[in-house]
């Protein structure tokens, strides 16, 4: 029985790890502006989308394609960028993973905006891939 519990902690700790790494070959190629590092950690179907406030206030819902995500990764921009994060929950359950990750985004040193992200990932034949980003933004209360 503890073989079996060492095993099954060890194999939640390396898939934790591979995790970690797949989201941030996202980000490091965010700051490279490199479109298909980027590319490399999403699944084929990803769904993107942001929450944010619309011009009256109110809370919407907005969809973020992968394409047009990664057509601006890869358009050249003066400023890197910085997407500061940190990693908060994540729960896995077999090829299922779910993580939390509070954010500061800076376009080269000028802060932007933060938020959150959420991270679906999907464990399949390519490993550990992104299938589901959403994330809020504001420009307040930060810290």
């Amino acid at each position: 029985m503890l073989v079996l519990t060492q095993t099954t902690t060890l194999k939640a700790q390396s898939d934790e790890v591979i995790i970690k790494e797949t989201i941030m070959t996202m980000f490091n190629g965010m700051r490279k502006g490199d479109s298909t590092m980027v590319r490399s950690a999403f699944a084929d179907k990803a769904i993107l989308q942001t929450i944010n406030k619309d011009r009256t206030g109110k809370a919407v819902v907005l969809d973020a394609g992968l394409k047009g995500f990664l057509n601006a990764v890869g358009t050249p921009h003066d400023q890197v960028w910085d997407e500061k994060i940190e990693f908060g929950n994540i729960l896995i359950d077999g090829d299922l993973a779910s993580v939390w990750t509070p954010y500061e985004f800076y376009l080269g040193d000028n802060f932007s905006h933060c938020g959150v992200n959420s991270f679906q990932l999907f464990k399949g034949e390519n490993g550990w891939k992104i299938i589901y980003l959403v994330d809020t933004r504001r420009k307040d209360n930060c810290k």
